[in-house]
């Protein structure tokens, strides 16, 4: 659906002909489905909406490589349904997005975005005992939401600046220390004592809007929420109001509801760092994903198991 980084495209035009999606983005499902008819293979982005009207007009395709971890734009259901492999691209984005979740993380605590604006706008006036003060990371709580890869990948940096991380434990009951990468607490418990809330969870019908009102309105006035997960994961019209109101000290959101469109309020609220979806975007992650990608199709083409089946 995208062109890729000509190493990696030069594997898959050797043993396959290879169509580009070039027009508006994202494609419609008309346009996908008409393009699909006799491939045998697709690599799509978590942008293209693979619904099970798409992959009925599609009777010759095998595969589904998404260019992502995530693959809630892929009805698997349907899919399997119609034999064919869903794959996605796990463990190669880890890192990246771990790294650029603690960017926004000190981004927010520290007010650097927001400082960059002021000087760009020649509105500072010099050194100040007190002038933008933030919060050090030092001593404080990190709630994490998803204990996959990316969310234990986040937690193991924190003792790097002194933070104590946790998971949210979902269930009705506590689980302690299960599974790997820290402790956990209930869901609630995390939201009331959480300085930093990191989100990496999935999107699913069950995560729809886990951040709403209430769940905001349990958070410290001095906590700072940050979503690198889905944009469907908090309500941003819940969010803006919680900051409006002062309920939580600001945000970060590399992802979004209706991306690439934003709630207005949040454009222009200074303590809300907004990224246009960056979490993975570094030449050798991106390069990695794609070649993933492309190992999964070649390898389903030729009758052999795929590397990362969803």
């Amino acid at each position: 659906m995208r062109r890729v980084p000509s190493a990696v495209l030069s594997r898959l035009q050797s043993q396959a002909q290879v169509a580009f999606y070039d027009g508006p983005f994202p494609a419609t499902a008309a346009d996908l489905g008409t393009r699909l008819a006799g491939k045998a293979g697709l690599i799509c982005l978590l942008t293209d909406a693979i619904t099970a009207d798409v992959l009925a007009a599609a009777p010759e395709l095998r595969i589904v490589a998404n260019i992502a971890v995530g693959y809630n734009n892929v009805d698997v259901a349907a899919a399997k349904a119609r034999g064919i492999v869903v794959t996605n691209t796990p463990d190669v984005l880890t890192d990246a997005v771990a790294e650029f979740t603690w960017g926004l993380i000190l981004a927010c605590a520290r007010r650097i975005a927001e400082g960059d604006r002021l000087v760009r706008r020649g509105d500072w006036k010099g050194w100040a005992l007190d002038f933008m003060l933030g919060m050090e990371l030092k001593g404080k709580q990190l709630g994490v939401i998803g204990r996959g890869r990316i969310g234990r990948a986040v937690a193991a940096r924190a003792p790097a600046f002194g933070m104590r991380a946790v998971f949210a434990d979902r269930g009705p009951a506590p689980s302690g220390t299960g599974g790997s990468g820290g402790p956990s607490l209930p869901f609630d418990e995390l939201l009331v004592t959480s300085d930093v809330i990191s989100i990496h969870a999935p999107g699913t019908p069950e995560t729809t809007h886990l951040i709403g009102r209430r769940e905001l309105a349990r958070m410290k006035r001095s906590a700072f929420l940050i979503n690198t997960g889905r944009g469907s994961i908090v309500d941003e019209e819940a969010l803006a109001w919680a900051l409006k109101e002062h309920l939580i000290a600001g945000a970060a959101l590399d992802v979004y509801e209706r991306e690439p469109a934003i709630v207005p309020a949040l454009l222009d609220m200074e303590n809300v760092v907004l990224a246009p979806h960056l979490g993975s975007a570094t030449r050798e992650t991106r390069t990695a994903m794609a070649d993933l990608a492309v190992s999964n199709v070649l390898a389903v083409l030729a009758g052999d198991p795929p590397l990362t089946p969803v």
